[in-house]
C-alpha cells in the first residue's frame, strides 16, 4: 500500500465513529447536490469516496429499486460506520480505491464524489479511472458541502491560486482525464462541480 493511501486511511479511520455528528447538517446539501446529478429510474451509479455513505440515500432514491447503487472506500472503517447508519441498505458497500475500481469498463451512468479530489494522490490519473467506468455521456459530480473558501477558513488556511478545486485548475484536469465540466458552483453553502463523460 503506497503511503498516500496509508495516510487516507489513517486520518479517516481516526474519524469514522463520529465523523457524522461533526457534521449532522449537511444532508439537505448531499441530497441537492444528488438531484443534480439528473439520475434516472434504473441508473447504475458509484459514490466514489463513500465514507459513511451519506449519499447513498438520495441515490437509492434517485435511482429506485431497479437501479444499482455502489458505494466505495479505501478505509474499513468509514465502510463500518456506514453499515452500522444501516447505508448499506440503500448500496452495496465495497471496500476498494478509486484509483482501480473493481468495474468493467462503461459499466455505470455516473459518479458521485463528495470530498473525493483533494485526496487522490494523482488527481489526473484517478479521474481517468472514474471516466474509464462510466458510459460516455454519462456523468460526474464533485462535491462538498461547504464551498473552497468556507472550507480554507475552517481549516485555518488561505485558498492559492493553485488550489484543486478553482474552476480555471480544475477544468483543465477534467478535461484531460476525459471529462468535460458543464457547471461549477463554488459559494459558502456548497463547492459543485459537474462534467460530461466525452468519448
Amino acid at each position: 500500500m503506497s503511503d498516500d493511501h496509508t495516510h487516507v486511511q489513517e486520518f479517516f479511520g481516526a474519524r469514522a465513529a463520529d465523523w457524522d455528528s461533526r457534521f449532522p447538517d449537511d444532508g439537505p446539501a448531499y441530497a441537492a447536490a444528488v438531484a443534480e446529478l439528473g439520475l434516472r429510474e434504473g441508473d447504475r451509479v458509484l459514490d466514489a469516496g463513500c465514507g459513511t455513505g451519506r449519499a447513498l440515500t438520495p441515490l437509492r432514491a434517485a435511482v429506485g429499486s431497479s437501479g444499482v447503487v455502489v458505494g466505495a472506500d479505501l478505509t474499513p472503517a468509514m465502510l463500518q460506520a456506514a453499515a452500522r447508519a444501516g447505508r448499506g441498505n440503500d448500496g452495496q458497500l465495497l471496500l476498494a480505491d478509486v484509483a482501480a475500481l473493481p468495474l468493467g469498463s462503461e459499466a455505470l451512468d455516473a459518479v458521485f464524489a463528495a470530498g473525493l479530489i483533494a485526496h487522490l494522490p494523482q488527481p489526473s490519473e484517478n479521474l481517468r479511472e472514474l471516466a474509464r467506468v462510466v458510459r460516455p455521456g454519462g456523468t460526474l459530480a464533485l462535491f462538498h458541502p461547504i464551498g473552497r473558501a468556507a472550507l480554507a477558513a475552517r481549516q485555518g488556511r488561505e485558498i492559492t491560486p493553485d488550489y484543486l478545486r478553482a474552476e480555471p485548475n480544475l477544468r483543465p484536469l477534467l478535461a484531460g482525464s476525459g471529462w468535460r465540466m458543464t457547471s461549477y458552483v463554488d459559494e459558502d453553502a456548497r463547492f459543485l462541480a459537474l462534467a460530461v463523460r466525452e468519448g
